[in-house]
C-alpha cells in the first residue's frame, strides 16, 4: 500500500539506533504513524521538530501493518518560535492535544484546516486568543457543542454560566467579549482554565487520558 499526503508532526520517539517512529496529522488520511529510517541522523533530525509541516510518502505491506515514511520538510514551524517560550509551548500543547484526542486514520479536514490556519496565525499579536478559540472549535468538532446563549433567557441575553455534566462553570470574559483586544493575563488564564475543564470533563477523564504537560505549562505562563 502507498499514499502521499501533507501533514503536521505530532510526536516522535526513538525506534532504533538511527530510526524514529512518528505520528502525523494528515489532510487526507487523518492521524497516522510510521517509521522513518534514518530519522535521527544529523541530516534529517532537524526536520522532525514537533509541529513542522511535512510531506509524507507512506508505504506498508498491508492495511494493519506498520507503515514506513519517506518525508520532506514543507515548512518549519517550531523553529520560528524557539526564542518565544509561550508560543513554543503553545505549538506543543496544540499538537499534543491532537495526538491524544484524534482517532487513528479518521479523516477530518475541518479540524486539519482549522489547525493549518492557527499555525499561520501564531505570529499575530492576539495569537493566544486565536488558540483559545481553536481549542473550542476542536472540542465542538469532536462532538461537544457549546452554546453560550441560554434559551431560558430573553433573546440575545447571554448567561454568564454554563452547565456541563451537572456542574456549572463561569463563562470567561474573553469568550463573552470576543471582539475585545488586549486582555490581561488573568482573563486569558480564566479562558484557558475553562477550556481545560471542557477537555477534562468530556474527553480526558472519561477515556482515562492524561492532560498534556505542555498544556499545563501554557496555562502557568499566564499566572
Amino acid at each position: 500500500m502507498y499514499w502521499k499526503d501533507e501533514g503536521y508532526l505530532l510526536s516522535k520517539t526513538n525506534f532504533d539506533e538511527n530510526s524514529i517512529f512518528i505520528e502525523a496529522f494528515t489532510l487526507n488520511h487523518g492521524k497516522c504513524g510510521g517509521v522513518v529510517y534514518g530519522g535521527s541522523s544529523k541530516k534529517l533530525k532537524k526536520n522532525f521538530q514537533i509541529g513542522n509541516k511535512i510531506l509524507l510518502n507512506w508505504k506498508s505491506k498491508g492495511e494493519n501493518k506498520v507503515g514506513y515514511f519517506n518525508t520532506e520538510l514543507i515548512k518549519p514551524i517550531s523553529p520560528l518560535f524557539f526564542d518565544d517560550k509561550k508560543r513554543s509551548i503553545c505549538v506543543l500543547a496544540a499538537t499534543s492535544i491532537l495526538k491524544i484526542l484524534l482517532p487513528e486514520r479518521q479523516i477530518n479536514k475541518k479540524i486539519y484546516h482549522s489547525f493549518d490556519r492557527l499555525v499561520e496565525q501564531f505570529n499575530h499579536d492576539d495569537w493566544i486568543q486565536l488558540y483559545i478559540f481553536w481549542e473550542l472549535s476542536l472540542i465542538k468538532e469532536l462532538g461537544f457543542g457549546i452554546n453560550f446563549i441560554d434559551k431560558n433567557y430573553p433573546e440575545n441575553h447571554i448567561s454568564n454560566t454554563i452547565e456541563i455534566n451537572d456542574r456549572y462553570f463561569k463563562i470567561p470574559k474573553l469568550l463573552l467579549e470576543q471582539n475585545s483586544k488586549n486582555f490581561s493575563n488573568a482573563v486569558i488564564k480564566e479562558a484557558l482554565t475553562f477550556n481545560k475543564s471542557l477537555l477534562m470533563e468530556n474527553f480526558i477523564l472519561p477515556h482515562r487520558l492524561r492532560l498534556p504537560l505542555s498544556r499545563s505549562i501554557l496555562e502557568k505562563y499566564f499566572n
